[in-house]
């Protein structure tokens, strides 16, 4: 059993929960995900680690209430436990394997939108804990909707914050501020985001004017989470990728992201009825 050691609503349908999982703390890379199971009948699902602390043996995971089993996770509190947290799965971020001396050379940049913003947390942190120049961009749509800010400015070299409403920091969206930090003389050598789907083809196709490597985290599309499903199947450079097995990271370059879309919605029916 996985023990809740703490719990935190970040927003009203935004839960961060820390567990006891010290095997999965032990071995959790930036990138990787867990499958978490409530109960003995629950739904396996997918949620990318935002934090480990291999010392205190502990995890930290981030669920929206979208859906009957998230809002379930939701309704937990603190001593309840999990049935079963199974991972780290999936492959670490490729800057892990970078030799350390040319990996500070590097000025990397975050695009984070909404509930991705967690999974870009551990990754700014072990980047910005080996010296290396980090700046992230979190966009919501407004104020009440922006999650981690504290916790990032900590871990980066500049925090942008942007709103689509312009109710606090930068009024637009995250591809917006990208573009005004290159225009004022800024230079990334790559960039990663995390978030919606839309979000990282409009953060791909930005990058790409600007001719800035970028990766993106396909998450979103995970279902079981081992590769037997086959619900995340994804053309990345005209081959079949599987986002849970093969990433969730990909060059963005390459994602075809229109058909990642259509995949999304593929069960909209199904989760429709299910939360009747």
């Amino acid at each position: 059993m996985y023990e809740i050691i703490s719990k935190e609503m970040l927003t009203p349908t935004i839960c961060r929960m820390v567990l006891s999982a010290p095997r999965c703390a032990k071995a959790a890379q930036p990138g990787q995900f867990l499958i978490v199971i409530v109960d003995e009948k629950g739904e396996r699902i997918p949620l990318t680690v935002s934090d480990s602390d291999p010392e205190q043996g502990t995890i930290a995971i981030v669920t929206q209430g979208v859906g009957a089993s998230t809002k379930k996770i939701l309704s937990m509190e603190v001593g309840d436990s999990f049935a079963d947290v199974v991972g780290p799965l999936g492959r670490e971020s490729d800057f892990v394997h970078i030799p350390e001396e040319e990996l500070k050379k590097l000025s990397y940049v975050f695009i984070a939108g909404g509930v991705g913003t967690a999974p870009v947390y551990p990754q700014a942190k072990w980047l910005h804990e080996r010296g290396v120049h980090v700046e992230v961009i979190i966009g919501a749509r407004n104020k009440d909707l922006l999650i981690y800010t504290e916790e990032m400015a900590k871990v980066c070299d500049r925090l942008h914050i942007c709103t689509d409403d312009g109710s606090v920091g930068f009024h637009g969206v995250g591809t917006a501020m990208l573009e005004k930090l290159v225009s004022e003389g800024q230079h990334f050598d790559r960039a990663v985001a995390i978030g919606p789907m839309i979000m990282m083809k409009f953060s791909t196709l930005t990058c790409k004017k600007l001719g800035i490597p970028i990766t993106v985290s396909l998450n979103t599309l995970m279902v079981d989470g081992t590769g037997m499903c086959g619900a995340c199947r994804v053309s990345v450079g005209g081959k079949m990728k599987f986002a849970c097995v093969d990433g969730p990271e990909f060059d963005g370059y390459l994602v075809d992201f229109d058909e990642a879309m259509r995949r999304l919605g593929q069960y909209k029916a199904e989760e429709a009825a299910v939360n009747q």
